[in-house]
């Protein structure tokens, strides 16, 4: 009777585990509405959404990274390396589209160098993307001398605060980062070679697919996440900033994580990921607006990040 019973029971719970992120932006959303009328207001979430972009983009790509069964603690320091870069080059002269390819190339350079670690030297990808962590984050303050190099850019500007109506340009990259990800996973061959690397290795490589290529591109594609993440952390605070993100690595990978992936690879929700952004940087949002103490959310994040650690055990194949 035990038996039939938890049989009944674990489909519930892995629905549960797969649309935690929707369920939870519906709660966090009624929550704050009640706490207070600002929150629910156009102005306010379009700031939202604005804010959440970074975090989103930088989540698309831990989202490839984590379809192959991997993980790129990279992405806190990747971030502000490549917004130094575009910091340096544009103050030394390069001129803003030089230097927006600068930043996209060095995040590229880093993934790219996860990615060769991981796939052909068979490195862990903890120790490999922690290891990066360190190094990309001392290389950023030699290049910085840790202070933050300031970008004054009208059109670095613009891309900050203007958009089509209430749709900052902002959220349109971060939405097109996303449906370019989506469409990758689920609509292209190589979207099939990256489900099933990550869903069993072994059985992948045995079928013909270089599976070492497929976990290099996910790791090359979350360093150019972070590349296209760093022009609008830019653009958004007017200047680089060397400091780690460690939040926003955190919350990258609890943004995946809640929105159905599984962190042992094979199982990817592109909408779930965008969700589970929304739903971290809303409760930051709703915080403020409500006057907490920004000292309590971090807690609150954390708090997220070990739900989502909690959730992912329902999600084994």
């Amino acid at each position: 009777m035990t038996t039939a019973h938890a049989h009944v029971r674990r489909p519930s719970v892995e629905a549960a585990a797969r649309y935690a992120a929707p369920i939870g932006l519906v709660v966090v959303f009624g929550a704050f509405f009640i706490a207070t009328p600002n929150f629910l207001t156009v102005d306010n979430i379009s700031d939202l959404l604005v804010s959440a972009a970074i975090l989103l983009v930088l989540a698309m790509g831990q989202q490839l990274v984590v379809t192959v069964a991997g993980i790129d603690l990279s992405v806190g320091a990747n971030l502000p390396w490549a917004a130094a870069v575009l910091g340096y080059a544009y103050t030394h002269g390069w001129g803003l589209p030089v230097s927006v390819l600068a930043a996209l190339v060095a995040g590229l350079a880093v993934g790219l160098v996860n990615g060769v670690l991981v796939s052909r030297l068979n490195m862990t990808d903890f120790i490999v993307t922690l290891g990066s962590l360190s190094v990309v984050s001392g290389i950023t303050l030699l290049l910085t001398s840790g202070n933050t190099v300031p970008v004054n850019s009208s059109a670095l500007q613009a891309l900050a605060l203007n958009g089509i109506g209430p749709v900052r340009w902002f959220w349109v990259v971060a939405f097109l980062v996303a449906l370019l990800v989506g469409f990758l996973l689920f609509w292209t061959k190589t979207g099939t070679y990256l489900l099933a690397t990550g869903g069993n290795l072994d059985a992948a490589r045995e079928s013909g697919i270089h599976t070492a290529r497929i976990r290099l591109l996910a790791y090359a594609c979350s360093g150019l996440a972070c590349g296209v993440a760093s022009v609008l952390f830019v653009a958004r605070t007017g200047g680089a900033d060397p400091s780690l993100q460690t939040s926003l690595l955190l919350s990258s990978i609890a943004a995946v994580v809640l929105g159905g992936s599984s962190l042992f690879g094979g199982r990817a929700s592109v909408l779930g990921s965008v969700a589970g952004a929304v739903l971290l940087q809303s409760l930051i949002n709703g915080f403020t607006l409500v006057g907490i103490s920004q000292y309590y959310q971090p807690i609150a994040v954390g708090a997220v990040v070990l739900g989502a650690a909690f959730i992912s055990r329902f999600q084994k194949k």
